[in-house]
């Protein structure tokens, strides 16, 4: 989900028209819609293709586009790259139209950040920025938000520059609450915006209430660690992710995310001053599964632990 963030803010701003395109379904597809995110929020990936099937034989275009936000998730849950080259190569073929075919741009931008083609990733998202600017509805304006947002945040230094970055997180905060359908897509860039301004406060709030909506979710578990961490809650950090990293190699082996929860409690166990934690974690890097899976640790957490010499 941070990927999301860094590829919306490539993009260029357009002009806000005070109606516009709509992400309105019947209320069959609307109620499809919903249940599939809950599944893939639960982790019933089985149930949720199965919904997004039956969706597409009411809708093709947005029933294809859910099945491959599905294939991000697996991805993000559990660091399968085969589910994110089917995504890239099947959200090509989605026949969507308006917001809906913003967002198949958005998770093809994601996609090809997450794989390494950044420039590719801004290109494909600039557009989806402009449609969703142009629509009213909530939805579509707490997309537009995380893009805005990073905007006025990297030109907040100009003289005579409006800086409406309050009003985006206020509507980031407002979707999350009422969207069935999209709430993690909003909930996770909007914690993320808050461990950038180090209020990490308001992100563990956030990421509980993440919790409270898809309780033990693997990868909000994560981030709440990651707010714990930025706390000096050195304990309950480490507590935190040695319980993911356990759950993760009980669930899905020595995946990315395992690794993501190794990692972080070198540095953790680092900055808590138990070095002898942090050599036992760190000495798991040996393992010639990790060294398959280097490429895909998240940039920032290996960034900072290469510059401060912890691995």
């Amino acid at each position: 989900m941070l990927s999301r963030i860094i590829t919306l803010c490539f993009l260029v701003c357009g002009l806000v028209f005070a109606d516009g395109p709509s992400f309105a379904l019947s209320p069959s597809q609307n109620a499809l819609a919903e249940q599939i995110t809950q599944k893939t929020m639960e982790l019933d990936y089985v149930e949720a293709f199965n919904l997004a099937r039956k969706l597409r034989l009411e809708n093709d275009g947005v029933g294809c586009l859910f099945q491959n936000i599905i294939r991000v998730s697996l991805y993000d849950d559990k660091g399968d790259t085969a589910s994110l080259k089917s995504a890239a190569k099947n959200l090509e073929s989605c026949k969507t139209e308006g917001l809906w075919d913003a967002l198949r741009n958005y998770e093809i931008g994601y996609v090809l950040l997450e794989t390494g083609h950044e420039v590719k990733g801004a290109m494909q998202t600039r557009s989806a920025a402009k449609l969703f600017e142009e629509s009213s509805e909530l939805e579509a304006q707490a997309f537009y938000a995380v893009y805005a947002y990073f905007v006025d945040n990297s030109l907040g230094w100009l003289p005579f520059k409006s800086d409406n970055r309050e009003a985006y997180l206020k509507t980031l905060k407002e979707a999350s609450l009422k969207s069935k359908r999209f709430w993690p897509l909003f909930l996770t860039p909007l914690i993320w915006i808050y461990y950038d301004r180090k209020e990490f406060q308001k992100g563990l709030e956030l990421a509980e209430l993440g919790l409270k909506k898809a309780p033990n979710h693997p990868i909000m578990f994560q981030i709440k660690a990651d707010m714990l961490y930025r706390l000096n809650r050195y304990d309950d950090a480490a507590t935190a992710y040695e319980k993911s990293a356990a759950d993760y190699l009980a669930r899905t082996g020595k995946s990315v995310r395992y690794w993501c929860s190794v990692l972080n409690l070198i540095r953790i166990y680092h900055d808590a001053g138990n070095e002898a934690k942090a050599n036992e974690q760190r000495n798991k890097l040996k393992d010639p599964e990790y060294e398959k899976l280097e490429k895909w640790m998240p940039s920032s957490l290996m960034d900072d632990l290469k510059d401060r010499e912890l691995i």
